[in-house]
């Protein structure tokens, strides 16, 4: 296991020791790693579980990386901006205050050790990120019978997150920076994405 990997993880467990504020957002948002219970109409108030934590993201490195990050929001709200978001932005070269979504998957693929860029440098627009994506055989048009990864980078129209999960019937569970402010956990049909950067 990798070090950023394992650091992941132990913020994971000790998150879920300390409540944490429900996110919002506008697209059907799942409140925990356990969403296939939760869709399929389970109630729970109890948070994650240990092992499901341990297990969250089918074993990816990138989803597992920005599940930790889920709740991290603007201070104050609608700046794109807080110190946790200017961490993000550090993965990034040149990068100033302002939409933060291509921000935050820059800083979770520099985490798991699979940097954005030809050298690295992630990106701060999600036109180019994309672009660098179709020159290196990284994207995946979406189209019928496409099915996203754990750890997939999920395209839309200027907005960019990670595949946590697939689910049963084809919708696909998000994590996303710069939704609602936050760090949240959506989820989606997957014939609204544009397309895929496969990360592994």
């Amino acid at each position: 296991m990798s070090l950023p990997l394992a650091l992941a993880r132990i913020d994971q467990i000790e998150r879920a020791l300390v409540p944490q504020p429900a996110a919002t957002s506008t697209n059907s948002p799942v409140a925990g790693p356990t969403a296939a219970a939760q869709i399929a109409g389970a109630a729970s108030t109890a948070g994650p579980s240990f092992a499901s934590l341990l297990g969250n993201a089918g074993g990816s490195p990138m989803a597992t990386i920005a599940a930790a990050e889920v709740g991290q929001a603007e201070q104050p709200p609608g700046s794109n901006d807080s110190p946790r978001i200017a961490q993000y932005r550090t993965a990034t070269a040149g990068s100033g205050v302002g939409p933060w979504c291509a921000y935050f998957v820059s800083w979770v693929a520099r985490q798991a050790g699979t940097p954005l860029g030809d050298h690295g440098e992630g990106f701060g627009s999600v036109d180019q990120l994309y672009a660098w994506a179709q020159r290196t055989g990284r994207a995946v048009p979406n189209a019928p019978g496409v099915v996203p990864r754990p750890g997939d980078l999920v395209v839309w129209d200027e907005h960019i997150g990670i595949v946590e999960q697939v689910l049963p019937g084809g919708r696909i569970q998000t994590l996303e920076g710069n939704s609602s402010d936050r760090v949240s956990r959506n989820l989606h049909e997957s014939s609204d994405a544009l397309g895929f950067v496969r990360m592994s």
